[in-house]
């Protein structure tokens, strides 16, 4: 038998009648989904024509109340720095409830549903119900986002624990450290850089999240977006846009070259 020269990536279903059994089960779905979703294409083929006034009306983009920007975008700055350092102090005790290798179970069980319960919901949800609960302004969007980073540094944070090296955890049990004491010496040293980068990465994602939830009522600069776009104030609101952008490009920028730096 001649053995083939060149090597072809394996098909993602051997057997091809079940692929095109897959493909053709697709198809259909897709169909049936888009002929049975309740959409109006009368209007979605005006919407391209406000679309096109909307554009229009954006164009060149006005920078004339830059006051109004600062304002907005310093609130965001701060709503998420104060989220991002909630959140990691919040965090770190519920890393070690969540982690397996050193809490008991029904510790580990209440840790792992607290943080899960943290991510189950979208942040603008979460913000909504802020909202309605203390009010318009930053609160709702510090208290939103403070959620938002439980849920992600609490459970990558467990992760990292139920890697650390165990020795140095058991020679300090060996000589009778109390708990308390074999967590800081034994383990937080072991997670510290994840913390660092993960408080990093936090603080960027806070930053990109408040112009979110701020179009909601939660504060910061995607309030002041949202009220543009209520006054019909397109070539600012296209400005602010510019704004959330590049102070968007610039965290990522600094927050990457910071973590490549810490590894």
């Amino acid at each position: 038998m001649t053995m083939p020269t060149t090597w072809r990536k394996p098909p993602f279903i051997a057997s091809p009648v079940l692929r095109w059994a897959f493909y053709i089960a697709v198809a259909i779905y897709l169909v049936g989904t888009i002929g049975t979703l309740p959409i109006d294409w009368e209007r979605a083929s005006e919407g391209l024509t406000r679309a096109g006034r909307i554009f229009s009306g954006a164009f060149p983009p006005s920078f004339a109340r830059s006051d109004l920007m600062i304002t907005g975008f310093m609130e965001s700055l701060k709503i998420a720095i104060l989220a991002t350092v909630l959140g990691l102090l919040l965090s770190v005790p519920l890393a070690f409830m969540a982690a397996r290798n050193i809490a008991p179970k029904p510790v580990y069980f209440v840790g792992r549903g607290l943080f899960i319960l943290a991510r189950s919901f979208h942040p603008v949800i979460v913000a909504i119900i802020f909202v309605k609960a203390v009010g318009f302004g930053p609160l709702a969007g510090a208290l939103t986002l403070t959620i938002y980073s439980i849920g992600f540094v609490a459970k990558l944070l467990a992760e990292r624990i139920e890697e650390i090296d165990f020795g140095q955890v058991e020679a300090l049990r060996s000589v009778g450290a109390p708990y308390l004491v074999t967590m800081v010496y034994a383990i937080v040293p072991q997670i510290m850089p994840r913390l660092v980068g993960l408080g990093i990465y936090q603080l960027d994602s806070n930053l990109r999240a408040s112009a979110v939830v701020g179009i909601v009522g939660a504060g910061g600069i995607g309030s002041t977006l949202a009220n543009a776009f209520g006054r019909y104030d397109y070539d600012f609101a296209l400005a602010i846009t510019m704004v959330i952008v590049g102070a968007i490009l610039i965290s990522e920028a600094v927050s990457g070259k910071i973590r490549k730096n810490m590894t």
